[in-house]
């Protein structure tokens, strides 16, 4: 497994910006993908952006073309660029690596996001 740990949350003003960033104490480059998810209060998980070991990208349709999901490997990490935040972006996100052989499915501890109108 990964140790994964993020940062760049905070409090912004809908509108603004902020970029998240997970460290991995591992090699990213070897995994299958790298994702964001995101947990609002009261609410579900849900993927918010992947970045495939081939470097394509998919995005949740609600943040298409507000955020960017980019990497550094030699870094090894991972940033979630958010653009133009809107208060419903207000959430828990969390960092996952995952690959199927080794079976790695690691998890960073999140990092907070609000977003006020």
């Amino acid at each position: 497994q990964v140790q994964l740990v993020e940062s760049g949350g905070g409090l912004v003003q809908a509108g603004g910006s902020l970029r998240l960033s997970c460290g991995a104490s591992g090699s990213i480059s070897s995994m299958d993908a790298m994702r964001w998810y995101r947990q609002p209060p009261g609410k579900q998980r849900e993927l918010v952006a992947v970045i495939f070991r081939g470097g394509s990208t998919n995005y949740a349709d609600s943040v298409k073309g507000r955020f960017t999901i980019s990497r550094d490997s030699a870094k090894n990490t991972v940033y979630l660029q958010m653009n133009s935040l809107k208060p419903e972006d207000t959430a828990v996100y969390r960092c996952n690596a995952a690959n199927g052989r080794p079976v790695i499915d690691s998890w960073g501890q999140g990092t907070q996001v609000t977003v006020s109108s």
